[in-house]
């Protein structure tokens, strides 16, 4: 291939590369219009704290707001303390070698499972065999499943990120390799641990197909108060409203959106500032 050609190819990606990326951006720029200006209208008070409801305009979404809640928090509780010792040992214990590379590309490889997939395991495992039932533990188990490969990954890449020099100094104070990570290693690599377990929770949040499959309701007139309830979500809330036939229903949906929008981005900020005020404190 000659150098003309090859310019002239990396010029036609590259103008692909700009013109989809604008698409997108349009796309998704006239797609949250349209749900701001239907939805806006039906955000109230008694929308966030009113029950569903069969008449529109009279419904509300408190369930799916705790159900979403107790699902963020028992998907934290499950996921972190797994996810960091998971990544932890991968980065810091584990001799490089064969074994290593296979458990990496697994790892790798889970991160980009369809989710119902993680929806039909969780359905056999947690709601099955350990007779969980549909419940907000079965639920929460089932999304911290699909998150894991996502919070071992960033976790790994924050620790990669902490210079060699850091532990070398711990050694050379005399830290075994335990002491080195726990005192130096994670606290130098909290920011970036901490903003990929928030980017994989708010994903989690926004899943509707595990939780379908392992039997969350799509319609309950009561609040959650227990690991054990039955739940449903904001996510599974708005797919029932848009499956309605009556317009109502949608602009009621819209208005669940954007609340369901303002959590995610309300995650995803806290993240990128986290991320800025650790960095800047560390100053590497």
């Amino acid at each position: 291939m000659s150098a003309r050609t090859q310019r002239l190819l990396e010029g036609l990606f590259r103008l692909y590369g700009m013109v989809t990326t604008w698409l997108g951006i349009v796309v998704l720029g006239v797609f949250l219009v349209d749900i701001f200006l239907k939805g806006v209208q039906r955000l109230s008070l008694d929308f966030l704290s009113g029950f569903p409801s069969r008449f529109p305009e009279k419904a509300g979404i408190l369930p799916a707001e705790v159900g979403t809640l107790w699902i963020f928090l028992l998907t934290a509780l499950f996921v972190i303390p797994l996810g960091i010792a998971a990544a932890v040992f991968l980065e810091e214990f584990m001799k490089k070698g064969r074994l290593a590379s296979i458990i990496e590309v697994n790892i790798a490889s889970l991160a980009g499972v369809p989710s119902v997939i993680y929806g039909i395991l969780g359905l056999e495992v947690f709601s099955r065999w350990f007779g969980w039932g549909n419940t907000l533990m079965a639920g929460a188990a089932t999304l911290a499943l699909l998150i894991f490969p996502v919070v071992v990954l960033a976790a790994r890449e924050a620790l990669r990120a902490v210079p060699r020099s850091v532990r070398e100094g711990a050694y050379a104070l005399g830290a075994t390799r335990w002491q080195a990570v726990w005192h130096q290693v994670l606290p130098a690599s909290f920011g970036g641990i901490l903003t990929g377990i928030i980017l994989a929770l708010s994903r989690a949040i926004g899943e509707t197909a595990p939780l379908i499959i392992i039997g969350a309701l799509t319609y309950i007139s009561f609040v959650p108060d227990s690991p054990w309830s039955k739940f449903t979500v904001l996510p599974i809330q708005i797919f029932n409203w848009t499956s309605r036939p009556q317009p109502e229903f949608w602009i009621t949906a819209a208005a669940a959106i954007i609340v369901l929008l303002g959590m995610t981005l309300l995650l995803n900020g806290a993240a990128v500032m986290l991320r800025y005020r650790w960095k800047k404190k560390l100053k590497w």
